[in-house]
């Protein structure tokens, strides 16, 4: 009997971390700037807020696509993305 991969799990799984944040800010923020902090998008990215705080940092230096700024600390990290 073959195992068989979670279908929900191998989309998922297919995109790094990074690229599937980079992905979720994209959409979110096509319409203009957007304020967040991670662990209110943890959910949406299957991410944890630490991984979150961590791949922005990453982000804000390679993104081209997206300007990304650490906006205010009240409790956690809030960001500011829009398209760049």
């Amino acid at each position: 009997m073959s195992a068989t991969a979670n279908p929900s799990t191998t989309a998922t799984n297919d995109l790094s971390k990074e690229e599937r944040l980079k992905r979720y800010l994209l959409n979110r923020a096509e319409d203009g700037e957007m304020y967040f902090k991670g662990k209110f998008i943890s959910e949406d990215v299957d991410l944890s807020p630490k991984e979150i705080g961590a791949l922005m940092v990453k982000l804000r230096d390679s993104a081209t696509e997206l300007t990304v700024e650490k906006w205010s600390y009240t409790g956690a990290t809030t960001w500011r993305v829009e398209p760049a």
